[in-house]
């Protein structure tokens, strides 16, 4: 089996196509399987099942998700903890064409932990 660096690891995620209801857009972000093996334990439930808990955006934009202004990690697939659900408001683009203050400033915070963790990645 090859063993992967984490930078090659986030290079292999991979993004659903979006989907939506009335109140928000929706897509699944799937992790190479290996990658949870390399995640700090603190992004783990504390029961010992294995599943990720629900992640900031410093934390999943510094594991290596990318995604635009507005999404929020709201649920992990129980059966399949690699994969993260997230959503964010229906029309977000169009209604924040800069982003909402506070997750510019959630994006900025990302930008400088991967700064600090010398990844530069957020």
């Amino acid at each position: 089996m090859a063993h992967h660096t984490f930078e090659e690891l986030a290079e292999r995620i991979v993004y659903s196509d979006k989907y939506a209801d009335s109140a928000f857009e929706y897509r699944h972000v799937i992790l190479p399987k290996q990658m949870l093996k390399m995640l700090p334990k603190q992004y783990f439930q504390d029961n010992d099942t294995g599943l990720l808990r629900i992640l900031s955006e410093a934390e999943w934009r510094g594991i290596g998700i990318t995604q635009s202004l507005g999404w929020e990690h709201f649920e992990v697939h129980a059966p399949e903890p690699h994969i993260l659900l997230f959503r964010r408001e229906i029309d977000y683009q169009v209604k924040y064409p800069q982003g909402k203050p506070a997750d510019l400033a959630a994006l900025n915070r990302a930008k400088a932990e991967a700064a600090a963790r010398g990844n530069g990645r957020a």
